[in-house]
């Protein structure tokens, strides 16, 4: 259960407003709307950037999204990402595998190599040298500093989902 109310919209909070819809969807968000709108919009920013801006393969963002999420311990946000890998007909198998990591054998080698990036992102702050050459001989540049923000962020997110308690929205 939230640890705080979830944030009702205002008729005076005409930029959170525009920014966010009359009444926001996701439960993410009407916690985030409790920062100032700055914070929030570049918040949003980020994420939608991330999301819909990039060069990264939105296969190897969702995996390492969703394993990010899962080595946080963040269910919120293993389920969010899982919906949207499901959406862009990721295979069962592979959603399911994500569990087990960059070691099942379920994923392709560039898929075996973000997962392991993200381990080691996400466990020890930073891909070791051979991770880290190994990803730079298959991805450009752009794709793993992309890559690197898009972990970075879903750990921000997962540590925000878990600190709040933010409750899943499931359907009846």
């Amino acid at each position: 259960m939230v640890r705080i109310p979830y944030y009702e919209l205002k008729d005076t909070d005409t930029d959170k407003t525009a920014l966010l819809g009359r009444a926001p969807k996701l439960n993410v968000m009407r916690i985030m709307a409790h920062a100032t709108y700055p914070v929030l919009e570049g918040f949003v920013g980020l994420v939608a950037s991330i999301l819909g801006a990039g060069r990264l393969d939105p296969s190897l963002r969702e995996l390492a999204i969703i394993r990010t999420g899962i080595l946080c311990g963040s269910e919120y946000e293993v389920f969010q990402h899982t919906k949207m890998a499901r959406r862009m007909a990721m295979p069962e198998e592979k959603i399911e595998a994500l569990s087990v990591g960059s070691s099942s054998p379920a994923f392709t080698d560039v898929e075996r190599l973000v997962l392991k990036f993200t381990e080691e992102i996400v466990l020890n702050r930073k891909a070791g040298e051979e991770t880290f050459r190994a990803v730079e001989a298959r991805l450009s540049h752009e794709e793993m500093v992309e890559l690197t923000i898009a972990i970075g962020c879903y750990v921000m997110v997962s540590s925000l989902l878990m600190t709040f308690e933010v409750d899943i929205e499931r359907k009846p």
